[in-house]
């Protein structure tokens, strides 16, 4: 908690920092007052002249895109137990059960949101055209995130094999993905991958964007995770080779837990840069939470208020990437901390 003595320490310290000399108070001054203007102008704008109908009545749009309304309750259910089970994770209490269960109940709901998403025993099928919004965003991006996240750490573990073959053949596919931009993996995920299938074979748009995102960002988790691999000292698989630990033991209980800890908060910034580039497929017809804003834009009633729908954009992508974020953060501090009572 803080005291007065802390507090006068801290004015002292902002004083040092920005009042030291009569330089540093001008520059200070003039920085605050143009803060404040651009502040107060935005707060002005927000407030008044800003016409947030664009926004307020086209919700379940930016939330759900054309599902039908009827049904939009099962996309709303998944959004709802991803929130709450955020709030568990982060507020949740110290109970031993949820400690253990916590990562199978996340992975549990990617399943429950196709359910609910694709309908089937007992709900209506709704095809994967009617997804859209928030709801395709976010699919996208935990989708990706689970199947990119093993693939990755299957490739940095072949990067660091004795066999010359299999490290070569890692390397290759890593630097060639890491130098091909996103959105050209993206065309090839849309447009070139129904060539190559066999005919009366189809994947669907939303899985081709799937794969192709899971191919691009693998090979980022790669780098993570042999950066982490790399941070772990000889000694300790030193010492589990004289423990008689054969080298899958020593890769599944020494190798990945601390490559992951180590790795963990590239990983997270992978995340939310994935959720960021699922806006990509705007530009490709999948109708996600940006495909959602520019649609809107298009409606002759909303031409011309792109400030307010970039601004909500920006707020929902801003709100999800820290949630995003502090989850992030959460995990480090608990792997670190179970380390350390280890």
């Amino acid at each position: 908690m803080f005291n007065i003595n802390s507090i006068m320490i801290f004015i002292q310290k902002l004083r040092n920092i920005f009042f030291s000399n009569i330089l540093n108070t001008i520059f200070s001054l003039v920085i605050i007052l143009l803060i404040s203007l651009a502040f107060l102008n935005t707060f002005e704008w927000i407030i008044f002249d800003a016409n947030w109908k664009v926004v307020t009545s086209n919700l379940p749009l930016y939330a759900f895109g054309s599902f039908p309304s009827n049904e939009q309750w099962r996309p709303a259910t998944w959004i709802i137990s991803l929130l709450l089970l955020s709030i568990i994770t982060l507020f949740g209490p110290e109970w031993k059960w949820l400690r253990q269960n916590l990562l199978l109940t996340w992975i549990s709901t990617i399943p429950l949101g196709l359910y609910l998403l694709y309908g089937g025993f007992g709900l209506s099928p709704i095809m994967s055209r009617h997804w859209g919004g928030l709801t395709l965003t976010i699919l996208l991006t935990t989708c990706s995130s689970l199947f990119s996240l093993p693939f990755g750490i299957i490739l940095a573990l072949c990067r660091q094999s004795s066999l010359p073959l299999i490290r070569k053949l890692s390397s290759i596919y890593i630097d060639v993905m890491r130098a091909i931009p996103l959105i050209a993996v993206l065309f090839f995920g849309q447009l070139l991958i129904p060539l190559f299938l066999p005919v009366g074979i189809e994947i669907d748009r939303v899985w081709r964007s799937i794969l192709a995102f899971t191919l691009f960002v693998s090979a980022y988790i790669a780098e993570d995770i042999r950066g982490g691999l790399q941070a772990i000292p000889n000694t300790q698989i030193e010492a589990a080779n004289s423990l008689g630990l054969n080298q899958y033991q020593i890769i599944q209980f020494i190798l990945i837990p601390q490559a992951l800890r180590i790795a963990l908060p590239a990983l997270t910034n992978q995340s939310i840069g994935l959720f960021q580039n699922t806006s990509l497929m705007a530009i490709l017809g999948l109708v996600e939470l940006l495909g959602v804003g520019r649609s809107i834009l298009a409606n002759p009633e909303f031409i011309g208020q792109y400030i307010e729908v970039y601004v909500w954009l920006a707020c929902v992508y801003w709100l999800v990437c820290t949630i995003m974020a502090v989850l992030g953060r959460h995990l480090e501090h608990r792997m670190t901390m179970n380390q350390a009572n280890f």
